[in-house]
């Protein structure tokens, strides 16, 4: 199935298809509710994807997709998808299986016609997405942890919604605020995030099913103990000059809990978060940013993503959704 706005677009790219032996387009359409629409009729092996559509865009309406259709494998064509651009790893992210960049001057321009076929090729020889989703559980995260800055507070609400109620993963905030505000921020998180938080202090065991808050005058520090990983406050000065900071949150996460690990940094102010990004990714975890056009400040967010560090960019309602998908980015 080929979703894109444009129908010359898609009569080329139907053309391109129809000559790869035994494909077949079974329905070109220009949005993502007529793609809805052909899924909830007929099943569908390879779904081409446009980004730039009416009323719900590509990567926002991908999610919906998959979830009609679990064993299609998801190519996002989009001018913006160059290799390695935030938009590509965003795709992917949401459960694209690869992304190919359209030419901006002809459909047929810079031989994507031949790098089109290839790319189907590689792609329909890989294992369906819901064979690899039901695999045991080596790709769910062990440990989340978050850091926000100004901006982070409102980006926290969508996020934490969209985490369904069985995710029992343990949760660490890092949220610059100040200590007089840790309680009731405490009391605003336990509400949208439907499950217990705790205030960090030294010792406490960290549990599945639980949240823990930084307190506005230390950092958060895991350390590992007899009886699993347990907080310990750090009220060093850190780099970014920040208290709390989310760097030695991330840094202690990555040394203790290495591939297991996922750090997601919200809008905010600086650079807090970037070193301790970067430990992360060196222990095998994984780092997800929130976007700049959702974002009320990227300076945190946006100097992980310019770093290279970012393995998923996305609004908070995707990074949420992310979450909940409990699958680890490539």
């Amino acid at each position: 199935m080929i979703v894109d706005d444009s129908a010359v677009t898609r009569c080329v790219i139907a053309r391109i298809v129809d000559a790869i032996p035994t494909y077949e387009v079974i329905a070109a359409v220009g949005s993502i509710a007529q793609a809805l629409a052909v899924l909830g009729d007929r099943p569908v092996d390879l779904i081409l994807l446009d980004i730039n559509l009416p009323g719900t865009d590509g990567l926002t309406g991908l999610p919906a997709l998959t979830a009609l259709a679990p064993d299609a494998r998801v190519i996002v064509l989009s001018g913006s998808c160059t290799a390695g651009s935030p938009t590509a790893l965003h795709a992917m992210a949401l459960g694209a299986a690869a992304t190919l960049a359209k030419p901006e001057s002809s459909p047929l321009a810079g031989n994507f016609a031949h790098r089109l076929t290839a790319l189907v090729a590689d792609v329909m020889a890989t294992t369906p997405r819901s064979a690899v989703a039901s695999a045991a559980r080596g790709d769910v995260f062990d440990i989340i942890a978050i850091g926000a800055s100004t901006g982070g507070i409102h980006a926290m609400a969508p996020l934490l919604r969209a985490l369904p109620d069985d995710l029992d993963v343990p949760i660490l905030i890092t949220q610059h605020l100040p200590g007089s505000f840790t309680g009731y921020f405490a009391q605003q998180l336990a509400t949208l995030a439907r499950r217990p938080v705790d205030v960090a202090r030294d010792s406490l065991r960290i549990q599945r099913g639980r949240m823990i808050l930084a307190p506005g005058d230390a950092h958060i520090r895991v350390v590992s103990t007899t009886d699993g990983a347990a907080t310990r406050l750090d009220r060093a000065p850190a780099i970014s000059g920040c208290m709390p900071s989310v760097d030695p949150m991330f840094e202690s996460v990555a040394e203790v809990f290495g591939q297991r690990a996922l750090g997601v940094v919200l809008s905010g102010m600086g650079r807090d978060g970037c070193r301790g990004a970067e430990r992360i990714r060196a222990a095998g975890g994984v780092v997800a940013v929130q976007d700049q056009n959702s974002s009320v400040v990227w300076g945190m967010p946006g100097a992980i993503a310019e770093s290279g560090l970012a393995s998923t960019i996305g609004t908070p309602d995707q990074l949420g959704a992310f979450i909940a998908r409990r699958k680890r980015s490539a």
